[in-house]
């Protein structure tokens, strides 16, 4: 029996539950909106990614699966950059639109300010990590304004960092909240550090199955409240996600996460682990709705080598994301994926200095922190194709309208919910 079908028929045998009827198509319901394409898949290319070192390649081209241009990297860069495969074939700017000058204009430049920003599609200077985000994230507005109602099945927030970050599947508002939410996952926490010693193995296999316990009881309750970290998922699904999460687990104990995409294990880091988790969350959940983030750039605060290295290890990882939508039917040809950091870094370098004599970058609201860009791939009948826009034009909070506007739920949004606008000039 194949891993879906009993994962299907064990949530049906785990109570009467009637499942909701799947369209041809895949979706569960047939939507009463306009849509673009019935899938996104938005992709925050975060830690701090400066527009220098991407946008204008000021050091090679660090993003040669996403960007057009020179293939090579420099001499002044190469040293310290781990071997990777050669790019895809098609670069995924030629599959869509890219907005080369893009902006974070207001608000804290810090990792969870920008992600809260581009989640919501509001501006708050007063953004605290302690708290759940102000504003209804995308996750709550998806779910709530499509017609009929989202399941939260379609629904997911993965990220790498754990850190405040689970706290943004959803918000603290009083009209939304935690019975619109998103599922969360983590999976650096969870499927990754497993020694080869068999000796070794064991203890941390018992601390892994506490921690994999801990996120199950914390997204699967029944009973939620706006204080509660539970998401409302259904007995099936909560059945067929917690199978799910534990066929991955076994897998991550067994060595299945080792050496993947034809990758040697000190190739691999934190990104490229998120990514291949959302992979598998496209292959069996085909969601209409997946962000998935990546943080380990972040390390150009003491760094700048390994945050150049790891621009490259991300964009390989976005390459290989681009290649599951594809090759996932359902998704295939109907899905619009969206790159973008959640800031960019500091003109000016802080006093550290890496052992390759290159001196580190932090991000504390200069202009060039707020310069960021955004990539917009999709069929060639819904979004333009190799259309570069190099004005200034385009900002934070314009992702969430245009997720809107995908998915079909833009008008059901009240009026004043959001500030931004739909990046009408991607799409036909």
């Amino acid at each position: 029996m194949k891993r879906r079908d009993f994962i299907l028929k064990s949530a049906m045998a785990a109570g009467a539950v009637t499942l909701p009827y799947i369209l041809p198509t895949g979706r569960l319901f047939a939507a009463t909106g306009s849509r673009i394409a019935n899938h996104v898949v938005f992709c925050m290319f975060a830690g701090g990614v400066r527009n220098l070192e991407s946008m204008h390649k000021a050091d090679g081209n660090l993003m040669p699966n996403m960007l057009v241009g020179n293939e090579s990297i420099s001499s002044d860069i190469a040293p310290g950059m781990t071997s990777l495969p050669a790019p895809t074939s098609a670069r995924l700017q030629t599959l869509g639109t890219l907005f080369k000058e893009f902006r974070y204009k207001q608000g804290p430049t810090g990792h969870f300010g920008g992600h809260n920003t581009v989640l919501t599609g509001r501006y708050d200077e007063t953004v605290s990590l302690s708290q759940r985000p102000k504003y209804p994230t995308i996750f709550e507005l998806y779910r709530k304004h499509s017609s009929p109602e989202q399941a939260a099945l379609n629904s997911w927030w993965i990220s790498n960092s754990l850190g405040p970050y689970p706290s943004l599947n959803f918000s603290d508002d009083p009209e939304y909240g935690a019975l619109y939410g998103a599922n969360y996952a983590q999976p650096a926490s969870i499927i990754t550090g497993m020694p080869q010693n068999p000796i070794q193995l064991d203890d941390v296999k018992l601390e892994k199955v506490a921690a994999m316990r801990q996120f199950m009881d914390n997204s699967f309750t029944t009973n939620v409240t706006a204080q509660d970290a539970g998401i409302t998922n259904t007995l099936a699904n909560r059945k067929r996600i917690e199978e799910f999460l534990r066929f991955e687990y076994d897998n991550a104990v067994s060595g299945q996460y080792n050496n993947f995409w034809g990758l040697s294990q000190n190739s691999i880091n934190n990104d490229q682990v998120t990514v291949l988790f959302a992979e598998k969350v496209i292959k069996e959940f085909q969601p209409e709705l997946l962000v998935v983030n990546m943080q380990d750039v972040d390390t150009c605060h003491q760094n700048f080598t390994g945050y150049a290295n790891n621009i490259r290890k991300a964009d390989f990882a976005v390459a290989k994301l681009w290649e599951a939508i594809q090759s996932t039917p359902g998704m295939a040809n109907d899905t619009i994926l969206i790159v973008a950091p959640e800031h960019g870094r500091n003109l000016q370098p802080n006093t550290i200095i890496d052992r390759y004599g290159r001196y580190a970058l932090d991000h504390t609201s200069d202009d060039t922190s707020r310069e960021i860009f955004c990539l917009i791939a999709g069929p060639p009948d819904k979004v333009k194709q190799n259309q570069l826009i190099t004005q200034v034009v385009g900002e934070s909070t314009d992702i969430v309208p245009t997720i809107a506007n995908i998915l079909g739920f833009n008008n059901e949004i009240p009026s004043g919910r959001l500030t931004g606008r739909h990046l009408g000039e991607a799409f036909y």
